[in-house]
Formats: C-alpha cells, structure tokens, sequence
C-alpha cells in the first residue's frame, strides 16, 4: 500500500471499531440485571440507610415533643416573671412608708464607694 492517505484512513477506522467494540464490551448489555447478583456490602448499606431514615423520623418526634414542652415551661415562666416585674412596679410606684422614730429596726446602712492608691514597691533589690 503504497497510498498514505488510504493508510491513514485505514487505521483511523481500525481505532473507531477497535473502541467502539470496547465500549460496547464494556458496557456489557448481555448481562441483565435480573440475573446479576447484589453485591452483599450495597445491601447491608441500604439496610442500614433504612434504619437510619426511622431513626431520624423518631428522633425528629421526639425533640419536637420536647420543645414543645419547653415552648409551654417557658411560656409559664414569662407569665411569672411579668407578674413578678408588674408587683415590683406597682412597689416602687406606691409611696416608701415613713420611719417612725418609735420603730426598732435599724437603719440600712450606707456604701460608699473607696479608692484605694495603687500598690507600689520602691525599694530595689
């Protein structure tokens, strides 16, 4: 063959049919997946990504329970702390009572606030 041209031709073709009957090899067409068995690990993995799924549902029911149980403690609690703060309001807002000078209780006795000066080492070593 002495036609470079046909030559290359011919082996262009030769490598289209020789990967086209390798990808069809490959692809294996004959093999139908009735027949062809589970590989033991994909199993066990779906058996365990379906127990999984479950788990997650009951999970979700529970925690959703709880935090609507939290929802109504906490609803109950901002109930008594609006009481509480309502009850301390009407207190400041009501006039103190007046000392009498006849009481026994002494009186609360006041703070103040101190500064002390830093402490200092002046002598050297």
């Amino acid at each position: 063959m002495t036609n470079h041209v046909a030559r290359l031709y011919l082996v262009a073709l030769a490598l289209v049919a020789f990967f086209l009957t390798w990808a069809v090899v490959a692809a294996r067409p004959w093999a139908s997946a009735a027949t062809a068995e589970k590989d033991p690990r994909i199993v066990a993995l779906e058996r365990r990504e379906a127990r999984l799924r479950r788990e997650s549902v009951r999970v979700q029911r529970l925690v959703n329970a709880r935090f609507a149980r939290y929802e109504v403690r906490l609803g109950k609690r901002r109930e008594e702390i609006a009481a509480i703060d309502a009850a301390n309001a009407a207190a400041s807002a009501a006039p103190a009572p007046v000392a009498s000078s006849t009481s026994a209780a002494p009186a609360a006795p006041s703070v103040g606030v101190v500064e002390l000066p830093p402490v200092t080492n002046t002598s050297s070593s």
